[in-house]
């Protein structure tokens, strides 16, 4: 049984991405998505019985978008609003009174961050959220831009490795190596949760 972090009424888990595309079979796999499912929902389990809001972000891409490489783009085309692929993972238990952000929204602009361009920063000032816990897909990508991005906008901001993925083995470590020097704390998977508390209170 995963042990507790000591979510609060004032933190917010914000789970990034975890649509079908990004998990095996989709259209841009990320090697052993599938094993964060577990974790992620016990996290919610936690959010739900301690009052922490919880957000989910997702692709949702128009099937021209900038990003896709039909137009010059890195990607293959994925999460397209409307399709199975933007959808979200069957096994993601999510309660009621959950936040969506959806984002990339637009052909012209890609958006790695759930803040780029959002009002997601705002709401959780609006609800006095100062901590937040970031998981989901991809850790080299969207977790990382995303929890960069709180981190910068003031935002007290973990990332629980245990609940995210990597698109491959040397951007998670740069992924990391980045995260941190933006002042994000990596929490690693064997981490024992008190230091999460001392680490709230320096």
């Amino acid at each position: 049984m995963r042990k507790k972090i000591g979510l609060r009424s004032t933190d917010a888990l914000l789970i990034v991405d975890l649509q079908l595309d990004f998990f095996s079979g989709g259209k841009l796999a990320v090697p052993h998505a599938e094993e964060i499912l577990p974790v992620v929902n016990d996290l919610v389990d936690e959010a739900r019985k301690s009052g922490t809001q919880i957000i989910v972000s997702r692709d949702w891409h128009p099937p021209d978008h900038i990003s896709f490489a039909a137009q010059g783009g890195d990607w293959p085309q994925h999460c397209v609003r409307g399709t199975r692929g933007a959808e979200f993972h069957p096994q993601l238990r999510l309660p009621a009174g959950v936040l969506f952000v959806s984002k990339a929204k637009r052909p012209e602009r890609e958006q790695y961050s759930d803040f780029d361009g959002t009002s997601l920063a705002e709401e959780l000032r609006r609800r006095a959220i100062d901590r937040i816990f970031v998981v989901g897909l991809a850790e080299d990508f969207c977790v990382k831009c995303s929890a960069i991005d709180a981190a910068r906008l003031g935002f007290e901001t973990h990332v629980l490795r245990a609940a995210t993925r990597p698109v491959t083995r040397e951007g998670g470590e740069s992924a990391r190596a980045e995260m941190r020097a933006a002042g994000v704390t990596v929490i690693e998977p064997s981490r024992p949760c008190h230091e999460v508390d001392h680490l709230s209170r320096m």
